[in-house]
């Protein structure tokens, strides 16, 4: 099985597509913040949040509890494609349904091999991963880049090097961020 989440207008085929409101015709409604979802353990293969996560779990339990649900309907080796507004580009600050930024830092928060990796280092990065007993591995991260930078980037006019800085120093330098992970069952298998 195939989920996409918070679907909206932006229906696959193939995919079941999941939304909170009816206005936009989904196979089925689901509150995403309310648990526990209506798909049984480790059946779905692949799931895709495109413009979603940044929506849901205001408040930090709830939050943990959408991605224990996600880690807990993921078959093991499953795949999950998440795409965000960039959290310093006027895409993510303009919109009030906005709740929490999500970027790779935070999400690998919720990777046992990162966790182990942070305890063993002596950093502060809280092991969510291990503290849920759920495990995903971040398998790439890309920061996508506004259309005026991309542009300059494609041209020549930029390095990599000089965008990577920018975006730094800078708010919309990025307008994306994509992420993908895999789910890890049972958790904590190295």
């Amino acid at each position: 099985m195939k989920l996409n989440l918070g679907c909206g207008h932006n229906k696959r085929n193939g995919w079941v597509n999941v939304d909170h409101s009816d206005a936009c015709s989904p196979d089925l409604v689901v509150d995403l913040e309310a648990t526990p979802w209506p798909w049984p353990d480790d059946s779905v293969d692949e799931v895709l949040m495109s413009h979603v996560l940044e929506h849901l779990g205001q408040s930090a339990p709830t939050y943990l509890a959408i991605w224990k649900e996600l880690y807990r309907v993921c078959k093991d080796g499953a795949k999950l494609l998440i795409m965000v507004p960039h959290p310093r580009h006027d895409d993510y600050l303009c919109d009030p349904t906005h709740v929490r930024p999500v970027l790779p830092e935070g999400v690998a928060l919720f990777s046992q091999k990162a966790n182990r990796k942070a305890i063993a280092g002596g950093f502060s990065n809280t092991p969510l991963g291990i503290q849920l007993g759920i495990d995903f591995d971040v398998v790439g991260a890309t920061l996508v880049p506004a259309p005026f930078y991309a542009k300059a980037l494609k041209s020549g006019q930029m390095s990599r090097q000089q965008l990577e800085v920018a975006g730094e120093r800078w708010n919309n330098v990025y307008k994306e961020v994509r992420m993908l992970l895999r789910a890890v069952k049972p958790a904590g298998r190295v």
